[in-house]
């Protein structure tokens, strides 16, 4: 075990886990911090996708000893009051079907948009493309980043 100091969504926390353990866990079972979901554990679908600094990031296979000093911020620190632009223009969009890949997803465009204000479709494909969205809602996914982004 070994003590990590990190800075998720803009608080700094203390963690006493093994250096080797994924952020996931770190997030969800040591922190309480539930809306980054686990899917594949193999960073191949995207529903556990956070940021480290700027970059979106799979949290399933990224050890906390290689968090650093990097900020994290998660679908809990991504806004105060679910007011960020992709989450309203989510819901205006009617995206959410199951949920369970939406933080993911909306983390993946979050990361797009703050790189790349005005994306084209290709690019927002390519931002997308790790995020499997089971219930098939892609279309109204790219819709959603292009709202926001027009805002």
């Amino acid at each position: 075990m070994a003590q990590f100091k990190l800075k998720i969504n803009g608080q700094w926390r203390e963690v006493d886990v093994d250096p080797a353990t994924p952020l996931l866990w770190v997030l969800r079972d040591h922190l309480q911090m539930v809306g980054t979901k686990f899917g594949c554990g193999m960073a191949q679908c995207g529903a556990c996708t956070v940021h480290l600094g700027k970059t979106a990031t799979r949290s399933c296979v990224l050890p906390v000893s290689a968090v650093g000093d990097s900020p994290v911020t998660t679908i809990e620190g991504l806004s105060e009051n679910g007011d960020h632009p992709l989450q309203k223009a989510w819901l205006e969009m009617d995206v959410p079907q199951c949920g369970y890949c939406q933080a993911g997803q909306i983390m993946s465009a979050a990361a797009l948009l703050k790189s790349n204000p005005h994306p084209s479709d290709e690019e927002i494909d390519a931002a997308m493309m790790g995020n499997i969205c089971r219930c098939g809602t892609y279309t109204r996914i790219k819709k959603a980043i292009k709202t926001a982004a027009a805002k």
